[in-house]
């Protein structure tokens, strides 16, 4: 018996091409390390740090990226945005673990953080309900057709989404998994 994957939320846009995003800390379909969980402002004991990304073989008229980490599988009808990070400059194909975390130190020079489905402007570790069964934690990067995507850091992960799906020229995703107990 074979089992399909649920789909993802890029499964329902217009088809764009793909390039290769890979981690030091996250792997596709494996459970993440709990350094990348949420801590303990989110009742759980995780170290709330964003992992490393680095991608290659994006198109060459890339004029910058953004990153997002998304949660399809949160019970709330409309998933839930872990880190949303745009206008990263197209010379910059790396983040270091941590760089979604805190202050701005880490970041890239340009590159603005949009609300989280918390308020806050940084990465915010997984944190599912416990019981719930794992959930999948969707890491795009997103290669785009503009230096800079057009909202500010006031926005919402849907305005900046909306935004995206008009400027995206290729998207690399990587899917880890969390659960919590019951």
């Amino acid at each position: 018996m074979t089992t399909e994957r649920p789909p993802l939320p890029y499964d329902f846009l217009p088809p764009v091409p793909s390039f290769t995003v890979t981690s030091d800390d996250v792997a596709d379909g494996q459970p993440l390390d709990e350094a990348h969980v949420a801590d303990a402002n989110y009742g759980l004991s995780g170290g709330n740090t964003s992992p490393h990304l680095r991608w290659d073989g994006f198109p060459p008229e890339t004029r910058s990226f953004a990153v997002t980490i998304y949660d399809p599988d949160a019970p709330t009808g409309s998933g839930f945005w872990h880190w949303v990070l745009f206008d990263i400059p197209a010379d910059v194909t790396e983040l270091p673990r941590g760089a979604g975390t805190g202050g701005k130190s880490d970041l890239p020079a340009g590159a603005k953080h949009a609300r989280n489905d918390v308020g806050n402007l940084e990465y915010v570790g997984a944190f599912p309900p416990a019981g719930h069964g794992p959930h999948r934690y969707v890491i795009a990067v997103h290669a785009l057709d503009v230096d800079n995507l057009g909202p500010d850091e006031s926005a919402s992960p849907a305005y900046v989404g909306f935004n995206l799906g008009g400027h995206t020229l290729a998207r690399a995703v990587i899917v880890p998994t969390y659960e919590v107990p019951g």
